[in-house]
C-alpha cells in the first residue's frame, strides 16, 4: 500500500507550541471528559526524519505574520539560485524559509500578477539524506492536489521537475499559521473556533473522499489566507488509502497523534485524522493542547489512556463533541459524517459547507466556466488548445495558467 516504512517518524522540527500554548491557561484540577480505552504499545519512538517533512513543514511555517502587513517586493528576476529556465513564468521575491532539503520563496506569476509560494527542493540533498523515495511519494500526492479544488485546501498550481530540483508552486497565505493566531488571541470564543473547525472538517472530508489521509493535522499545518479562512497544508506525511488495505506508519507530531498511531497499530486512515481534529478543536477553545508532557513516554501514556481535562468554560455541546473525537478506541470514535451531524458543528454552518464537497471525478464532469476560459485565451493562448487542456486535465502551461 506504499506505506511499508513502519517507523515512528515524528517530525524532527516540531516547534514548541504545546508548551507555548499550555502556559496560556491553567485548567481546573477536575476532569470533565475522560476516556479510559487502552491500546497495548507495540513499538518505541524512532526519531528518524519523516518523508520530506523538513522541507514540507516549511509550507506551514513560511508565512510570518508580519508579511500580512508588509507588501512583498518582487525583484523582477527569475534567478532564484540558477532556476531561470524552470521558473521563467515567475518573478521571484524574498526567501521565506529554508530547510535541510531546500527553501521556500515568494513569487509573482508574470502573466496574471498572482502571488504564489514556491517550494524548491534539491534532489542531491534529498538523495544524500536517503529521502528520495519518500520525496517521490509526496510529489505523487502533490500532483493529485493539482486537481483538488477545495476552498479550504491549499492550492497546488503546478509541480515542475528538473534533474537537479523539484519546484512546487502553491497558494500564498499571507496571514500565517493558525497556531500563531491562537497564541496571539490566547484562546478563541466558541463561535470563531466553530467557524475555523467547520472549514477544517470540510477540507479533511474532501481529502478522505479522494482517498488521501493527511496524518499530520495540527495548527502549524493550517494556514490562514487574506480573509482568515483556513487552508489545509503540508501533505509531507500523507498517503493514499486503498480499500481493504491498512496503513501502519507511526508518523505525525506526538501531541496530535492518535493512540493507535503511537502504539504501532494498523489503521485505516480517516480515524487518525479525526483524533487530530479533536486535539485541534480543543486547542483554540482551551488555549492549550489536551495532551502534553516534557517526557515522551509520559505523553504517550496520557494519549493511550485518554487522560485530559475539559475546562468549565466550554459549552456542553463543545465538550460532548471533543469527548467523542478523543475516544481512544478507534472503532468507537466519531466519524467525519457524525461530526457533520453534531449539533455544535451544525450551528451557524455556512451554506457552502452545508453540503459535502464533490470528489475530483465529479468535479471533472463540471462544465468549463466561460469567463475563466476567456481570461486564459486573453493571455495569448488558442481557445481550442485551452479547451483540450482543461477537458483532459493536461498538466501543461495552459492548465497551470488557468489554475492561477
Amino acid at each position: 500500500d506504499g506505506d511499508a516504512d513502519a517507523h515512528l517518524s515524528f517530525s524532527p522540527i516540531t516547534p514548541p507550541p504545546p508548551k507555548q500554548l499550555s502556559c496560556l491557561i491553567k485548567p481546573p484540577p477536575h476532569h470533565r471528559g475522560r476516556t479510559t480505552s487502552r491500546l497495548t504499545p507495540k513499538t518505541s519512538l524512532d526519531s528518524w526524519p519523516s518523508p520530506l517533512h523538513w522541507a514540507g513543514a516549511l509550507v506551514a511555517s513560511l508565512y510570518p505574520r508580519d508579511l500580512a502587513r508588509t507588501p512583498v517586493k518582487m525583484d523582477g528576476n527569475t534567478r532564484g539560485g540558477g532556476h531561470s529556465e524552470a521558473l521563467k513564468s515567475y518573478n521571484l521575491g524574498k526567501t521565506l524559509g529554508a530547510g535541510t532539503f531546500g527553501k521556500v520563496m515568494i513569487a509573482e506569476h508574470k502573466l496574471t500578477g498572482h502571488k504564489v509560494a514556491i517550494k524548491i527542493l534539491n534532489r542531491r540533498k534529498m538523495k544524500t539524506m536517503v529521502m528520495e523515495e519518500k520525496a517521490n511519494r509526496e510529489i505523487k500526492i502533490l500532483r493529485l492536489f493539482i486537481d483538488f479544488i477545495h476552498p479550504h485546501i491549499i492550492r497546488i498550481y503546478e509541480v515542475i521537475e528538473t534533474p537537479m530540483d523539484i519546484f512546487v508552486v502553491m497558494e500564498y497565505c499571507p496571514n500565517g499559521e493558525l497556531l500563531d493566531y491562537i497564541v496571539e488571541k490566547r484562546r478563541l470564543q466558541e463561535d470563531e473556533a466553530r467557524r475555523i473547525f467547520q472549514q477544517i472538517i470540510s477540507g479533511v472530508e474532501y481529502c478522505h473522499k479522494n482517498m488521501v489521509v493527511h496524518r499530520d493535522l495540527k495548527p502549524e499545518n493550517l494556514l490562514l489566507d487574506s480573509k482568515y479562512n483556513v487552508k489545509l497544508a503540508d501533505f509531507g506525511l500523507s498517503n493514499v488509502m486503498h480499500d481493504g488495505h491498512f496503513l501502519k506508519t507511526s508518523c505525525g507530531t506526538p501531541n496530535y497523534a492518535a493512540p493507535e498511531v503511537i502504539s504501532g497499530e494498523l489503521y485505516a486512515g480517516p480515524e487518525v485524522d479525526v483524533w487530530s481534529c479533536g486535539v485541534i478543536l480543543y486547542t483554540p477553545l482551551c488555549g492549550a493542547v489536551p495532551f502534553d508532557d516534557d517526557s515522551i513516554p509520559k505523553l504517550f501514556k496520557k494519549i493511550k489512556g485518554g487522560f485530559y481535562i475539559l475546562p468549565n468554560h466550554l459549552s456542553d455541546l463543545a465538550m460532548d463533541l471533543i469527548a467523542r473525537m478523543l475516544i481512544v478506541d478507534p472503532m468507537k470514535r466519531i466519524t467525519i459524517r457524525e461530526i457533520r451531524d453534531h449539533p455544535w458543528f451544525q450551528s451557524r454552518l455556512p451554506r457552502h459547507l452545508a453540503v459535502p464537497p464533490p470528489n475530483t471525478a465529479q468535479q471533472a464532469k463540471m462544465k468549463i466556466d466561460v469567463d475563466t476560459l476567456q481570461d486564459v485565451v486573453n493571455l495569448g493562448y488558442d481557445k481550442d488548445d485551452v479547451c483540450e487542456s482543461l477537458c483532459n486535465r493536461l498538466k501543461n502551461e495552459v492548465y497551470s495558467n488557468k489554475n492561477l
